[in-house]
């Protein structure tokens, strides 16, 4: 890794990315936790040495104790220094109550005034002007002579001490060492730890280079997805549909645009050809003047209905709300079924209704159901074929089928019935197919009232679209109120 790399790990820019808050936040918990952990040691060490250094002290004070109890008797200065550590300063103090004999580095004299009224006790001297850090331990020893190297004395009491300032130095250079080790780790964790982001987080970068990639103009470019369900593969999956959709979206719209202008190119070049046939005055009889304006008229009309449908598909499209009020489907099928025979008195309908079948919805449009759906089954197939209309309530839904036993459609065909614009049969003219937005219409109706359409066929067994709408909740009549007779008054 080389300078400029570390340089740009810590820049401004590169710590507002994933790559640096993930660093800083794996170097501040190392780090807390580092510091932690020296923080708990130094405290537990320097406990310890405390400890030890009392414990040692009352132990060499019970000797000095079980001494004279065992046989007070005359000892010298040596003979009192073998029952103390050798790490310990003794001091005597006369019967007078002065100092008679000090034994020992840098034991203070100002220890016997401060000991002077604590008897068997462990005195703790942290961080005193008067004397060092040291702990001491008073020890009454009345009766008991000890020869010093320049007399004897009868003692009174002797002071066991013990320096405890070797324990500072020793904490103090425990979180040095510390301070030093963590600093190094920080070091070493930092750059284990870039190391590791960088290779962790390089599917990320590939798939922001890709999307740029597709971002400039490479639409079939897909984010790369390894196979091993991990949090980039979820990621680069999820992204790739997203761009799927998208592609699929701009598709729609531009063959939607493409249909659109060819369904409305169609009637306009009939009507510019009749206008420009008019003006170069090929139709100066008043028959073929009339012929003429009946077939512009026709052709308005085609487009008017176009342009109504696709005004229709956008607001459904947007979302926006239809109207909702109680509909009677049985009702709405009959008359449905009854304007259908008198168009086509050569066909046979079916019509099974035998219940009311209450919903919810926009009666116009649920009627352009019904007709869409009855005008596609009489106007592709053949005639005299049969076709029943079935208005079946449940308690929930109601169900709306509409079947014929014409040729069916082909598998292949069954995935694009509902696409706008899109005819099973391609040679079929325009005039007699329509624009094939029928489906889509009621399609996208019965989407809006929260409702389903599906469509099964088979070649040579017929057509049956199934559409299926929420039923209209029944709304509990109110109670009649309550009278009662009240008596007369006077």
């Amino acid at each position: 890794m080389n300078a400029r790399t570390w340089v740009s790990a810590v820049t401004p820019h590169r710590l507002t990315t994933i790559r640096g808050r993930l660093l800083i936040g794996v170097l501040v918990l190392l780090a807390a936790g580092l510091v932690g952990n020296s923080i708990a040691g130094a405290v537990t060490l320097r406990t310890y040495l405390h400890h030890r250094a009392e414990a040692t002290l009352r132990e060499s004070g019970d000797r000095v104790h079980q001494a004279l109890e065992e046989r007070p008797q005359t000892v010298d200065g040596d003979q009192l220094a073998t029952l103390v550590e050798p790490l310990m300063g003794i001091t005597v103090i006369d019967a007078s109550g002065k100092i008679a004999e000090q034994v020992g580095a840098g034991v203070p004299r100002a220890i016997n005034g401060l000991t002077e009224d604590r008897l068997d006790q462990v005195l703790t001297f942290d961080g005193a002007t008067s004397v060092p850090d040291l702990l001491a331990l008073r020890i009454p020893t009345a009766g008991l002579t000890i020869t010093t190297s320049h007399q004897v004395v009868e003692a009174s009491a002797v002071i066991l001490t013990m320096r405890t300032d070797i324990d500072r130095v020793t904490v103090a250079d425990f979180i040095s060492g510390q301070a030093t080790s963590v600093g190094i780790t920080l070091v070493l964790a930092f750059a284990v730890a870039l190391l590791i982001l960088r290779i962790g987080l390089r599917p990320l970068g590939t798939m922001a280079d890709t999307a740029d990639d597709i971002a400039s103009g490479a639409r079939s470019e897909r984010l790369p997805v390894h196979g091993s369900h991990t949090e980039t593969d979820r990621l680069a999956i999820a992204v790739n549909d997203a761009f799927d959709a998208q592609a699929r979206a701009e598709t729609q719209i531009r063959d939607f645009a493409a249909d659109a202008s060819h369904e409305l190119r169609t009637p306009l070049a009939t009507i510019s050809g009749w206008l420009d046939l008019y003006n170069q005055g090929g139709l100066s009889a008043p028959a073929d003047l009339n012929r003429a304006l009946e077939r512009v008229d026709g052709e308005v009309g085609r487009m008017r209905l176009l342009v109504e449908e696709l005004s229709l598909l956008a607001r459904l499209d947007a979302g926006r709300p239809l109207d909702s009020q109680p509909v009677d489907l049985q009702r709405l099928a009959t008359a449905v079924v009854q304007d259908a025979q008198v168009v086509a008195p050569d066909r046979a309908i079916d019509l099974y209704a035998p219940e009311p079948a209450g919903v919810h919805g926009d009666q116009p449009r649920l009627q352009q159901v019904l007709n869409n759906l009855l005008g596609n089954a009489i106007q592709h197939t053949p005639p005299g074929t049969t076709i029943t209309v079935t208005v079946q309530p449940t308690a929930t839904h109601v169900t709306i089928r509409v079947t014929d036993h014409g040729p069916g459609i082909p598998p292949g065909d069954l995935t694009r019935v509902f696409d706008r614009f899109w005819r099973a049969d391609t040679s079929r003219s325009r005039a007699n197919g329509g624009s094939g937005l029928g489906l889509a219409i009621v399609q996208a109706i019965v989407h809006a009232h929260h409702g389903t359409v599906r469509v099964a066929s088979a070649p040579g067994t017929g057509t049956t679209v199934t559409v299926t709408l929420p039923a209209q909740r029944e709304q509990a009549v109110p109670p009649a109120p309550l009278t009662a007779d009240l008596p007369d008054t006077p």
